[in-house]
C-alpha cells in the first residue's frame, strides 16, 4: 500500500540525496477532498535561488487514487457496483496513473519584446529540458510579459513538463489479477472481501515506486543545472 504520505516522503527523500533545495507545501481541499502537494525546487543555498532557475513540483492525490492504492482495481469497482467476474474494472490494464506537473523557470530580467527575438531562445531551452528529462511526456515553453517603461518586456520564461507514474506495477499486474481471483472464490463460499496483507501484496509497490520518484529528482536535477549553466545574455546579444 502506497498513500500521499509516502509519495511525498520518497520525493523529499531523493530531492535531498541529490542535493535539491526544496520548500514544499501541501494541505487539503475541502471541496474535492484530494490531498495536494507542491514543492519549489532549485540547486544551491536559497540565498542564490533569485538567480537561479528553479523548478515547481505539484500533484494532487484523490480518494481514488486511496482506493487503487487500498484494493487495486476492485476497489475502483465498488464506487459503481457490487464487484463480479464480468466486471471490466477488474480486467483492465489502463489503472489511472499519478500525474505529477513540473513548471522550470527562468528570469529573463525584463528583455524588450521588440529589440530581441525570443523565438531561438525558447526553442533552445525546450530543446535542453526535453533532452535531460526521461519521464516527461510533454514540454510546453510560455513568456511571462509584463508592460515596462518602453512597452512590452519578458520578465520570465517558464517550461512546463507532465509526468505520469503508475500506482501499480504493471509487471504485477497478472499476480494481483490471480489474488482477486482467490478472493473471489473465497466470497463465494459465504466469507466477506478481505484486503491483502502486506505479506501477500502482488504489487510490491514500496520496491519499484522510489526508483521511479528518484528518475524523476535525477531528471529536475540535469534540467535545473543545463538551465544554470546556460549564459542568457551571451545569447541574447548573439541574438540581436
Amino acid at each position: 500500500m502506497i498513500t500521499f504520505e509516502d509519495v511525498t516522503r520518497l520525493f523529499l527523500r531523493a530531492a535531498e540525496t541529490t542535493g535539491i533545495t526544496t520548500h514544499p507545501d501541501s494541505w487539503l481541499n475541502i471541496e474535492t477532498m484530494e490531498r495536494e502537494f507542491e514543492a519549489v525546487c532549485h540547486l544551491g543555498p536559497c540565498e542564490e535561488a533569485e538567480h537561479k532557475a528553479t523548478c515547481s513540483l505539484s500533484y494532487s492525490w484523490s480518494p481514488l487514487d486511496t482506493a487503487l492504492s487500498l484494493d487495486g482495481p476492485q476497489g475502483v469497482c465498488e464506487f459503481f457496483h457490487e464487484p463480479n467476474e464480468t466486471c471490466p474494472h477488474l480486467h483492465t490494464e489502463d489503472v489511472p496513473p499519478l500525474a505529477l506537473d513540473l513548471a522550470y523557470t527562468v528570469a529573463l530580467d525584463g528583455i524588450p519584446l521588440d529589440e530581441v527575438d525570443l523565438k531561438p531562445l525558447v526553442r533552445m531551452l525546450k530543446f535542453r529540458a526535453s533532452e535531460n528529462s526521461s519521464r516527461a511526456i510533454e514540454t510546453r515553453p510560455s513568456i511571462g510579459v509584463i508592460s515596462g517603461e518602453s512597452g512590452l518586456e519578458a520578465e520570465s520564461l517558464t517550461l512546463q513538463q507532465h509526468v505520469e507514474l503508475p500506482l501499480w506495477n504493471p509487471e504485477s499486474l497478472t499476480s494481483l489479477r490471480e489474488l482477486m481471483e482467490r478472493q473471489r472464490s473465497t466470497n463465494r463460499h459465504g466469507r466477506g472481501r478481505q484486503r491483502w496483507s502486506d505479506e501477500e501484496d502482488p504489487t510490491h509497490q514500496e520496491e519499484w515506486l522510489p526508483p521511479l520518484l528518484e528518475e524523476v529528482v535525477a531528471d529536475i536535477e540535469r534540467v535545473l543545472t543545463a538551465l544554470d549553466n546556460l549564459s542568457l545574455q551571451t545569447f541574447l546579444r548573439q541574438s540581436k
